[in-house]
């Protein structure tokens, strides 16, 4: 969708522009505006979003697949005004995402642990249903529950 243009620096958008060009709903968008991620224009009770905001969406979006919190996005987001050439907003975003590397890491080894453990208790319990001469594939079958016996 291609901006409203009213010179080649000042690209505006409406929220169905956005909306329609980041594959998300105006509801999204509106809800990071409400978290102060987002700071449209507004001319009466329409919303003009600015190449920043654009931009700034962009990077949202990008933050939240890759699992950053709107907490850590904000941060970000607001170093770009630093006046360093967002220096400090390149340091902060690559240590985000070191720390959410080493978590997923960290992650994926729990899960392969679990993983193994639970392979290993399968096979186990198969063995099981072997010896008893039980076929491990055939479903089990429903357990009806017992009634309480008052006492």
């Amino acid at each position: 969708m291609k901006p409203v243009q009213e010179g080649a620096a000042s690209k505006t958008y409406s929220i169905t522009q956005l909306s329609e060009e980041f594959s998300v709903t105006p509801r999204a968008i509106r809800f990071y505006e409400d978290r102060g991620l987002l700071r449209p224009k507004r001319e009466g009770q329409t919303r003009i979003y600015s190449q920043r905001d654009w931009v700034r969406l962009l990077l949202i979006l990008r933050g939240k697949r890759v699992g950053f919190s709107l907490a850590e996005l904000r941060e970000i987001l607001d170093l770009y005004d630093l006046g360093d050439g967002q220096t400090e907003q390149i340091r902060r975003t690559l240590a985000t995402a070191r720390n959410k590397l080493v978590s997923l890491e960290r992650q994926r080894q729990d899960i392969d642990q679990t993983i193994l453990e639970l392979s290993n208790s399968c096979t186990f319990l198969e063995g099981l249903l072997i010896e008893r001469g039980i076929d491990p594939a055939q479903p089990a079958k429903p357990v009806k529950a017992k009634k309480a016996s008052a006492a």
